[in-house]
């Protein structure tokens, strides 16, 4: 389930999404994972040119979106660029291309197999919380990060 979108903005005609700027990537995350929690807040970190946007996934935007794709919050983050929605490796490989520079290297992880990807995405997904434990909301953030958040 990388490309989750049927139709580019199609949340824009859902009423249960409350409106947010679009015009930058949207990443949105388990705030009380601390894995992801912690992804966030590196990601944010080397996005210097702020081109990504952030929301926890318990807060009204993320839970909205998610309702919209019909994604459990268990499965994976979400990513929302130039109005598509994205999950697992492929969400990934899209961030990785939105902050360009040396990011892109990254994408060369595009030669492994997406089913091979993603299923170890989801191993990671299932087991986060034994793994890696759980935060208070969004602890992981520092006060300027947590700015970002919409």
């Amino acid at each position: 389930m990388p490309e989750v979108s049927k139709q580019s903005f199609s949340y824009r005609d859902d009423p249960s999404v409350p409106d947010f700027g679009d015009g930058r990537a949207l990443f949105i995350f388990d705030g009380i994972c601390a894995l992801c929690s912690g992804g966030a807040s590196w990601i944010m970190r080397y996005d210097s040119r702020a081109l990504v946007n952030f929301s926890p996934a318990q807060e009204a935007l993320g839970r909205a979106l998610y309702a919209h794709y019909g994604i459990e919050m268990d499965e994976s983050y979400l990513l929302i660029a130039d109005g598509r929605a994205y999950t697992a490796s492929r969400g990934y490989l899209e961030l990785c291309r939105i902050l360009g520079g040396w990011w892109h290297a990254l994408r060369i992880s595009a030669i492994v197999p997406e089913r091979l990807r993603d299923w170890l995405y989801a191993l990671i997904a299932r087991n986060r919380y034994r793994w890696f434990g759980k935060a208070d909301y969004c602890a992981l953030l520092t006060k300027e990060q947590r700015g970002r958040l919409l």
